[in-house]
């Protein structure tokens, strides 16, 4: 515990440095290759960065942070778009981009504190995921689709947890209303819905500028579409790298090229008239069903394939307890 908190703190001072010297690059030079230029001692030490955890988890998770959201941050800096901003304050150039946020409108009013659904809320989120950790041996006996499921609520839970807690972090640090990084994707009535309108916020809001509308504006919609999805299985293949630290088998790849393509048909279809609509209530199962049941197939299988599954259960585990001897710790202080 003690050595991931020393290279916890070293990551974050690295982190810290870089994005300093990208806002003072980006100050100095305007958008374009000079500017691209500029940025890549930034965009080239973010990728080392990661494998200074040993624990898959915090690995996997500063990847994702760093390496996909804040690389792409700083690529949309290069072109001169935002998020980020060279005239930014510094601490808000630096939360912004090393963290999985974004800033609402000005107009939005600005607090420090969390509001009382957002605590409960979480609160009831941590307790099912604890819940879940503690089913990790029952996990083995179950038939096929209830680990489809567990493994899928598992994913989501640890996702969301850490997201959130990294966007408390940035709130009572910048006092500023923060975009939601999901919204219930349970209830998403189609994969355009999942995974544009409710999945992990974050990624969509990167790839979009990023990605589908300079496709969309020389190739068209459709193209723009299997771009993204392309470029997120290119992404998702290279967290699996940081998880397995084996070579891709393009299976993840192939999962989000699958998704893209039937979020086209999916387009198409939602542009005829006269064409039978599903109630909602049927269209969420039957999309939730198709996304488990390819995620069974083709998104965890390097995982599963490998054993690290259990690697990372076992891992949430040892963080809960170590979770629990700090908070019982605390008590101990408070009451004494």
């Amino acid at each position: 515990m003690a050595s991931e908190l020393t290279s916890l703190t070293l990551v974050s001072a690295a982190v810290a440095a870089a994005m300093a010297y990208a806002r003072l690059a980006a100050s100095r030079v305007v958008p374009g290759l000079a500017r691209l230029a500029a940025l890549l001692p930034a965009l080239l030490v973010l990728p080392v960065l990661p494998f200074t955890f040993s624990p898959i988890l915090l690995r996997t998770i500063s990847a994702f942070f760093l390496v996909w959201l804040c690389g792409f941050k700083l690529l949309l800096l290069a072109a001169g778009h935002g998020p980020l901003h060279p005239a930014l304050p510094l601490v808000r150039f630096v939360t912004c981009a090393a963290l999985p946020i974004k800033l609402r409108d000005r107009g939005a009013e600005n607090s420090r504190s969390l509001p009382p659904e957002f605590l409960l809320s979480y609160a009831a989120k941590a307790a099912l995921f604890a819940a879940l950790i503690s089913l990790r041996r029952v996990r083995a006996r179950m038939p096929q689709y209830g680990v489809v499921a567990f493994d899928g609520a598992h994913v989501y839970l640890m996702l969301e947890l850490f997201m959130a807690s990294a966007a408390a972090f940035a709130r009572a640090l910048l006092g500023a209303e923060l975009e939601p990084q999901f919204d219930r994707p349970y209830l998403a009535s189609s994969l355009r819905d999942f995974w544009g309108h409710r999945w992990n916020l974050m990624v969509p809001g990167a790839l979009r500028p990023s990605v589908y509308r300079p496709v969309r504006a020389r190739l068209g919609a459709p193209a723009g579409v299997l771009a993204t999805f392309l470029v997120s299985g290119l992404m998702h293949e290279l967290m699996f790298y940081y998880i397995t630290l084996q070579a891709g088998t393009g299976e993840v790849t192939a999962f989000f090229v699958l998704h893209g393509a039937c979020v086209v048909a999916e387009r198409w279809c939602a542009r005829q008239r006269g064409m039978w609509r599903p109630p909602r209530a049927a269209a969420t199962a039957a999309t939730l069903a198709f996304v488990a049941g390819t995620a069974s197939w083709l998104f965890f299988a390097p995982v599963t394939r490998s054993g690290l599954d259990k690697a990372i259960v076992a891992e949430c585990e040892g963080m809960m307890a170590a979770l629990e001897k700090l908070a019982a710790g605390a008590a101990r202080l408070v009451w004494s």
